[in-house]
């Protein structure tokens, strides 16, 4: 065994009492704390009312979960619905299987639902979490480590990841070594969030550029990572479902990348017409009025 290759960790599940943790549970739920004050924190400095954080985030993460997971099991069907599946497992989340894709289409929806509710403006809210996802997909990749899944193919790099017995693919050997495919798309995704960061600095990019140039970053890394994996997946014309997924959301996303670069010069309100507060976020301007439900011009932060 190669002295400088990734161990995988010998246990994902720990019992406490009655109550099983598991690593995976545990990072996709760490994930979504520090996604969620990445948020707070960028949509405040926008002008946001911070206090509705919590409340959209309460929206969006549950239809987010059954998003991922109904995208899952409708890529990957043969493990619940094919020769020796189990359809019980599909409500098994904790074993792992959460698409990326179904996560953000239906955790949108959620927070659409959340942000019409209390007055707000999908963009600004989309901009202020782009940043946040990648961070909290970057740490949910370290339940895949745990549980010994999605791992690439043979390789004999230093770096290649070493996967138990009762974990290995169909047809590989035992010893052999794997590309840590969770450890590319870790790096990637946190670069990529350092990228979006800088660009929508240095761009002024509103009206949800940033949050489209978050689903082109990722997008373009998850197909090169994707290509590498060799767990069972559905194909398509020789590829993966999740190569074509990723590429025609790239396409899309550019498409509507570029189409918003017409609205640079427009102000990028945090409200609804008509359903500013009185007070949110306000700053006192000449003659005792306030400014309330807009961005203050040049602040874009981290």
């Amino acid at each position: 065994m190669n002295p400088l290759s990734i161990p995988s960790p010998p246990v994902s599940v720990w019992q406490l009492g009655p109550f099983p943790l598991r690593a995976y549970a545990m990072a996709i739920l760490l994930g979504i704390a520090v996604a969620t004050v990445i948020l707070q924190r960028r949509y405040e400095r926008r002008g946001g009312p911070g206090e509705r954080v919590l409340d959209l985030v309460l929206w969006m993460v549950p239809f987010g979960i059954i998003g991922g997971r109904v995208y899952h099991v409708i890529s990957s069907p043969d493990a619940y619905f094919g020769p020796g599946g189990d359809p019980w497992k599909v409500f098994a989340i904790w074993n792992g299987g959460l698409g990326i894709w179904g996560a953000i289409a239906l955790g949108g929806v959620g927070a659409w639902i959340g942000a019409r509710r209390y007055g707000l403006r999908m963009a600004p809210i989309a901009d202020s979490l782009a940043p946040g996802l990648l961070v909290a997909q970057a740490i949910g990749r370290l339940g895949n480590w745990f549980n010994q899944e999605l791992y690439g193919g043979p390789t004999t790099l230093p770096w290649g990841l070493e996967i138990d017995d009762a974990h290995l693919v169909s047809g590989y050997d035992p010893g052999t070594l794997f590309h840590p495919t969770f450890l590319y798309e870790l790096v990637w995704n946190l670069l990529a969030a350092a990228f979006i960061v800088w660009a929508e600095r240095r761009f002024r990019l509103r009206h949800g550029r940033t949050f489209w140039l978050y689903v082109m970053a990722y997008t373009l890394g998850r197909t090169w990572i994707e290509l590498m994996r060799v767990d069972d997946a559905e194909m398509v014309l020789g590829l993966r479902l999740n190569v074509w997924t990723s590429v025609v959301v790239f396409l899309v996303a550019t498409a509507i990348f570029v189409w918003l670069r017409r609205f640079d010069d427009v102000p990028d309100p945090i409200h609804l017409p008509g359903r500013e507060p009185a007070l949110v976020n306000a700053e006192a301007v000449p003659g005792g009025s306030v400014e309330s439900g807009s961005s203050r011009d040049g602040e874009q932060d981290g």
